[in-house]
């Protein structure tokens, strides 16, 4: 099958294969996404995927560690790996006449990564340092606060990197049995885009992962979260210089109708930004959370964030207050300017501007063949390819009334979860 440029097809043992030609330079990223995520983690084994991902560079018989990261350095590619919530996923990006070695090495990974018992201590050390370092952040940690109240039932409720009862606890086994349960061809996604000949990278990609059993996956359900009823409000306090506001509002999937009037919503809001979880934005200066917030000297910055999940999901608002002002004061103008979306439906021009907005951070985050690559893979993982190929359509269709419909529906207090971290007070100077 093959529309928009992309051929998709599924090989006999359930391997998704979608690949893209791109002529514009003499380079292919090859990417493989796997179904896993924290999503798919329960207690006792939260940060299993991330942890699994680190492991995979610990190379193969075949494909020993040491000689994967000199060979793909040697050739001028670059290579990386990514865990988030609904998938892991792994890529190399290399001139198109040396990406046979990335697809046979990644083909070889799939089932015979190595968990060598001293790598599995080492890496251990290595995950908990992780944590420890995001720990010492005060955003992450009232990030986090905030995401595990905002979801009570669904495993979305929990970090990617993990809890650190479960990354000290965790064995050998258990990843090698996570290993086994997920990275299977049925449970698999390769993606290639750049400067090859279609009919003969599939051929390749047959014969290096056709060969893999299809495997019989028992893949857990994720309990869907219940309707929140009411607001949720936690504080923090802790070291730290900075007071940061997070408020949270529940808000559906990326293949559900109201998701593109929400990313329209996001860049009126907050000036919209890259949907990919490991993207990056712009500036914001012409949101009206920036105007209403950082112009007035309320905060030092803020912005909003939305992105495409396999399940209902949260739309962020996350603000650095500015010294000498306090949450509530944010907090209240933040109100403001939601219940001006509520009550006014927003002008024709400044929505166009918006859906312009958006649909530049969207074309920037997919002009290079990686890009691409991870686009197609993401969209693949909660849906279809297609989404990547019809966003921008369905981003142009949005109404004034449809972003007014969303911002009543979804941006309410009893469908939200407020955090607020506090500097701690300074403790008496001991006396010399």
């Amino acid at each position: 099958m093959k529309k928009s440029g992309v051929y998709k097809t599924k090989l006999e043992n359930g391997l998704t294969v979608l690949l893209k030609e791109m002529h514009t330079a003499p380079l292919v990223s090859a990417w493989v996404w796997y179904r896993v995520g924290s999503r798919h983690e329960r207690a006792g084994l939260t940060g299993v995927s991330h942890w699994l991902e680190h492991m995979m560079f610990k190379g193969t018989r075949r494909f020993p560690h040491d000689e994967v990261e000199r060979r793909i350095a040697s050739d001028g590619g670059v290579f990386n790996a990514m865990t988030w919530i609904d998938w892991t996923a792994y890529y190399e990006t290399l001139p198109s006449d040396k990406i046979d070695y990335a697809l046979r090495m990644e083909a070889d990974r799939m089932r015979h990564a190595l968990f060598p018992s001293k790598e599995v201590d080492a890496e251990r050390t290595v995950v908990i340092s992780e944590r420890q370092g995001h720990e010492n952040n005060p955003a992450f940690r009232l990030a986090e606060e905030v995401q595990n109240t905002a979801f009570r039932v669904h495993p979305y409720h929990h970090e990617v990197v993990g809890d650190m009862a479960d990354l000290e606890s965790m064995t050998r086994d258990d990843l090698v049995a996570h290993y086994r349960q997920f990275y299977a061809p049925n449970n698999a996604v390769v993606v290639a885009v750049g400067d090859f000949n279609t009919r003969e990278m599939l051929a390749r990609i047959q014969q290096l992962f056709g060969g893999y059993a299809r495997q019989t996956l028992t893949l857990p359900r994720p309990r869907p979260e219940p309707e929140q009823r009411g607001e949720r409000r936690v504080t923090l306090t802790g070291e730290g210089e900075t007071t940061y506001l997070e408020a949270v509002y529940h808000v559906p999937n990326a293949t559900h109708p109201d998701f593109y009037p929400l990313v329209a919503l996001d860049s009126i809001l907050g000036g919209g930004g890259s949907l990919n979880p490991f993207g990056s934005g712009t500036s914001n200066k012409s949101s009206r959370l920036y105007k209403a917030l950082v112009e007035s000297g309320l905060a030092a910055g803020v912005s909003g964030s939305l992105n495409p999940t396999v399940d209902p999901y949260l739309y962020s608002i996350f603000c650095v207050v500015r010294g000498g002002k306090t949450p509530a004061e944010a907090e209240s103008a933040l109100d403001a300017e939601i219940e001006r979306t509520q009550q006014e439906c927003v002008a024709e021009a400044d929505l166009a501007k918006a859906i312009k907005q958006a649909r530049a951070f969207f074309a920037y985050d997919t002009e290079s063949a990686t890009r691409q690559g991870c686009w197609l893979g993401i969209t693949e993982i909660f849906g279809t390819y297609e989404w990547f190929d019809k966003h921008l359509e369905r981003l142009a269709a949005v109404t004034p009334e449809d972003v007014q419909r969303v911002a009543q529906k979804y941006l309410v207090k009893t469908n939200r979860t407020v955090g607020q971290f506090i500097p701690a007070a300074p403790g008496p100077r001991e006396s010399v």
